[in-house]
């Protein structure tokens, strides 16, 4: 969402209109420099959420674009996807589902591991939390290499969802955004 731009129909000219509420969203959005190890720059979003009215924009820029597309789930990744994920899910009258970390959940889970950058992590949600061919949006605060939202929608899929798309509120500039043929690969 930082970089986000909201193309608006322009005629020929194919104009593109920023949304305002963008410019608050990033500046309320600390950096941390080295944070947790050295090297890495840590967005971090808790300053965004001491801002009530900031915080609110950043639910409606999803909101507005989900309320119409008939959506029946939104799996939140933990844990940061679980701020965002349940108040957009009650505000399109969808079902929330938290995709966790190994052995957080109760009961019977199905479960995908994927590699990342310094080493493999695994996501984990319960059996039956999404019906064959609902429609669902993946929900997290940052996307860097893709490879958690690539396990959540592979995790999502095997449970016969369909993922109608990922959002996220950071995007890293340093990488592309990603396409449904890029998630393929992974």
């Amino acid at each position: 969402m930082r970089e986000k731009m909201l193309e608006e129909e322009g005629g020929e000219n194919g104009a593109v209109a920023v949304d305002p509420r963008l410019k608050a969203i990033s500046e309320s959005i600390r950096v941390v420099p080295h944070f947790p190890k050295p090297g890495i720059m840590f967005n971090d979003i808790t300053t965004l959420l001491l801002h009530p009215g900031v915080f609110k924009d950043a639910v409606d820029i999803f909101v507005d674009r989900y309320r119409h597309m008939t959506i029946s789930a939104v799996a939140g990744i933990e844990a940061r996807g679980f701020i965002f994920g349940p108040a957009i899910a009650l505000a399109i009258g969808a079902k929330f589902i938290p995709l966790r970390k190994p052995k957080k959940l109760p009961g019977e889970v199905i479960s995908e591991k994927y590699v990342l950058e310094y080493g493999t992590d695994c996501l984990e949600m319960h059996v039956g939390a999404v019906q064959p061919e609902e429609r669902v949006i993946v929900i997290d605060d940052l996307v860097a290499t893709g490879g958690t939202l690539c396990a959540a929608i592979r995790l999502l899929e095997r449970a016969g969802a369909e993922v109608v798309e990922c959002a996220c509120l950071i995007g890293l500039p340093k990488f592309k955004p990603l396409t449904k043929a890029d998630y393929a690969g992974h």
